[in-house]
């Protein structure tokens, strides 16, 4: 009879958000990795490893003697003489095709520090003109811009290009064409003019375009243009949701946004499919280990792309990433399409998954 019923909304504690992800991420990612998720899972909780991608436009002869004082390599030419040296000793096999050190741009220079040294990179500074010397960030998200291997005079679509780091790195291959950088958030995409203005010429920036359309709409402007394109979609943000309560995607107000989250990558990989020409290549990535973010969508994708569209998509063998790129990063080997970094103490970039896709 004197029984009352607890106000639950004000008396329950609140889960952090953070908590919200990690037990998420132990019951979906253990399963999926197996014996390895304890490491990764101690990698996503420490410090996040960054490399400094060299700003081509900057005055900055002097960085990379600098960077080198310090023992930091520049991992990408490194990879690149790693496979100029396969091709030599396999000179005599046909089956090297296409060439290894071709698909790597040589103009793209990112300084990291060896496995398991954890020395930070200085802030940036500015040249004579005041253009920044480098970019610090997670080394393994030049890989999907790697991947996509821009060709001198290419159309370039970045879908999702908002922070703008991985824009930043289209722009240092100076292969672009034209580069049409998109995102949905007018926010965002200001830090995205913030970081072409610190660190790309004006003459360069002319080149870009910068637009704040719902990419999930933008084949129906501009369809069947662009020989490259970028699809690096929102996701999960594993590191972040494990580590920042800010902005979490689980928070419990988020809930319905992160089950949508499959669907909205998959309706941006129809768009950008639909985007590119017939012969144009293209790259999906996100910075999640969910298979249901990650293969699962480009599955679902060419399989919507072949019945609904007529559209043959072929998906690239990009193994040959894993073996140029080990002596950086972590792989997982057992991605049924594209490939995976995973975060480890030694070397501790990711996650990041990529998948390079053809529309034949």
């Amino acid at each position: 009879r004197h029984r009352h019923k607890e106000k639950w909304a004000t008396t329950a504690p609140r889960i952090p958000s953070t908590r919200l992800a990690l037990h998420h991420f132990d019951t979906s990612y253990s399963p999926h990795l197996g014996a390895l998720w304890a490491s990764v899972r101690a990698g996503l909780l420490c410090e996040q490893k960054y490399g400094a991608l060299l700003n081509n436009f900057a005055a900055a002869d002097h960085v990379p003697q600098e960077l080198e004082l310090l023992n930091a390599t520049d991992f990408i030419s490194a990879a690149s003489q790693k496979a100029q040296q396969w091709q030599w000793e396999m000179m005599t096999q046909a089956e090297m095709s296409p060439p290894l050190c071709a698909s790597i741009s040589s103009k793209i220079k990112c300084y990291t520090f060896p496995r398991a040294d954890i020395t930070r990179f200085r802030p940036a500074r500015p040249d004579s003109l005041g253009l920044l010397d480098y970019y610090l960030m997670d080394a393994a998200s030049l890989l999907p811009v790697l991947a996509l291997n821009v060709q001198p005079g290419d159309f370039v679509l970045d879908l999702c290009a908002a922070p703008g780091g991985k824009t930043l790195a289209l722009l240092q291959t100076g292969s672009c064409g034209h580069l049409a950088a998109n995102d949905v958030s007018i926010s965002r995409t200001k830090r995205l003019y913030q970081i072409l203005h610190s660190y790309v010429p004006k003459e360069v920036r002319d080149t870009v375009s910068v637009t704040s359309y719902d990419g999930r709409d933008w084949d129906q402007m501009k369809g069947g243009t662009f020989d490259k394109v970028l699809v690096d979609v929102p996701c999960t943000t594993d590191r972040h949701s494990a580590m920042e309560e800010e902005n979490n995607i689980f928070h419990r107000r988020r809930t319905k946004e992160r089950q949508m989250l499959p669907m909205l990558q998959l309706q941006l990989l129809m768009a950008g499919l639909l985007a590119a020409k017939p012969g144009a290549e293209l790259v999906y990535s996100t910075c999640s280990l969910s298979p249901l973010q990650n293969e699962c969508v480009v599955e679902r994708a060419l399989d919507i792309a072949e019945t609904q569209f007529n559209i043959s998509v072929h998906a690239e063998d990009l193994s040959h990433f894993r073996t140029l790129f080990q002596d950086t990063f972590s792989f997982f080997s057992d991605c049924r399409l594209g490939e995976l970094v995973l975060p480890h103490l030694t070397a501790n970039f990711g996650p990041m998954y990529f998948c390079k896709l053809r529309r034949m």
